[in-house]
């Protein structure tokens, strides 16, 4: 931690308790107070990113009432505090309704500062995580770069945006492979932000949505009179983009004649409209995306080699969400904030349930399915966080392949932990031991042992 230490907040009427909580935790600077009104105070001029709160405070001391006001008061004023509950009433009824209000986690009383400890720890590695997604975040719109559009946190995804920052500058033609949901549009729109044609127009058609007899007008344009219903000569796609970008989404979708005529722009850089007789010069750069095996294609002669190579001066692979470690979560988050402004202002956030479905799901659909899901669980929230019933999972999580063979099943546990672990932490041993519960040491073996890097 920093050499000033981080402010923790603990609530707590019972001076015992008090003294004993006072003394437990040496990273921090703790404050402590006994009842509401000290407690809203010290929150205002502290703002601190871990709150221990005692349900039974006076003039409730046997109850919740007081604590759970207080509670209400704390996500009122800084939602973005975790709330670590403890109470002796109704442990289970307790637990419920304090998550179901805000708090970060809840432990049962009597006290076991050991354990309380791990707790207050991760909470706070937790909240310093998110206030920096939070940052980088804000300063996104103001920065012209492909990361300024990209949010993301896994080290597979910024090796992507560094690629497309490093050919963006360059007039090479770029093919980006991915599954469908995985951001090929977003990512061919911050090549082109971050190129010396972001002032030019940046203009997306998916070959695939257009009828086959439409596409060649769509694409290259027609004059007045070259088939029925042409009653005004009209531009194409090529030629709109001209001094910018032309992104075309599923090219694998371009019928073997119109594969000549966009090869034949290629090389010329010239266009014909459809009954047209002049060659017009187009300075129009292309970028596209699919999901298809283009090798594939061309051993089957539905593909043309020479365009291939011609759109493919630089591949670019992107990641599905499943292998983007960490994203799933942070994406969820900005998701539902939008959706949440949007159609259902007293959702706040996500329960520990949820966030644990979202981690371990596949995300077959990638960043679509997540986003979808996210606006479901929204409006279907019934309080102020999203649970994992919200998220119409169903049974299908539960359904995937098992591993028979134990040991091989626990490796794949320890490395899916590890690695989620280090997303987390950004990277930080530290930070990732203590959030794994081992030593610094430990961890350094097991990612040796399984070949992962921090």
């Amino acid at each position: 931690m920093a050499d000033k230490k981080p402010p923790l907040l603990v609530i707590e009427d019972d001076p015992g308790l008090q003294a004993q909580l006072k003394w437990a935790y040496d990273d921090f600077s703790v404050i402590i107070a006994g009842d509401r009104d000290s407690a809203l105070a010290a929150l205002r001029a502290e703002a601190p990113a871990v709150v221990t709160l005692d349900l039974g405070l006076p003039p409730d001391p046997d109850g919740t009432s007081e604590g759970f006001a207080v509670l209400d008061a704390i996500m009122a004023l800084k939602p973005d505090t975790k709330v670590i509950v403890a109470s002796g009433h109704g442990a289970r009824e307790s637990t419920l309704q304090a998550i179901e209000r805000g708090a970060y986690d809840f432990y049962q009383k009597p006290l076991d500062i050991d354990a309380l400890g791990l707790i207050v720890r991760r909470a706070y590695n937790l909240h310093q995580i998110e206030e920096e997604n939070r940052r980088l975040l804000a300063s996104a719109s103001a920065d012209k770069t492909v990361l300024g559009r990209l949010i993301t946190g896994a080290p597979e995804m910024v090796k992507v945006a560094r690629t497309i920052e490093r050919v963006a500058k360059t007039s090479v033609s770029v093919m980006l492979l991915g599954a469908s949901g995985t951001g090929k549009e977003l990512l061919a729109k911050g090549l082109h932000d971050a190129s010396d044609r972001a002032d030019g127009p940046f203009i997306a058609i998916n070959c695939a949505a257009i009828p086959e007899n439409l596409l060649e007008s769509e694409l290259f344009g027609h004059e007045k009179g070259a088939f029925t219903g042409a009653v005004k000569t009209t531009e194409g796609k090529i030629e709109s983009a001209h001094g910018g970008t032309l992104f075309l989404d599923e090219v694998g979708d371009i019928p073997l004649p119109l594969q000549v005529k966009l090869l034949r722009f290629l090389q010329e850089r010239t266009i014909e409209r459809i009954g047209g007789r002049r060659a017009i010069a187009v300075n129009t750069r292309i970028v596209c995306a699919t999901h298809q095996d283009l090798e594939s294609m061309i051993t089957a002669g539905t593909f043309r080699e020479d365009l291939f190579y011609r759109l493919a001066e630089i591949v670019v692979r992107i990641p599905g969400l499943a292998e983007r470690h960490g994203d799933s979560v942070l994406l969820a988050k900005v998701f539902l904030k939008r959706f949440a402004a949007e159609m259902n202002p007293q959702v706040t956030g996500f329960a520990p349930d949820a966030l644990a479905a979202i981690d371990a799901h596949d995300w077959p659909g990638n960043v679509r399915e997540l986003e979808n899901r996210v606006k479901r669980a929204v409006i279907m929230a019934d309080g102020k966080l999203v649970h994992a019933e919200d998220l119409d999972f169903g049974d299908a999580d539960e359904e995937s392949a098992e591993v028979l063979n134990l040991k091989a099943a626990r490796e794949a546990a320890d490395r899916r932990v590890i690695r989620h672990a280090l997303a987390r932490s950004e990277g930080n041993i530290s930070s990732t031991a203590k959030l794994l519960g081992i030593s610094r040491p430990t961890l350094y073996d097991l990612l040796k042992q399984y070949d992962l890097q921090a």
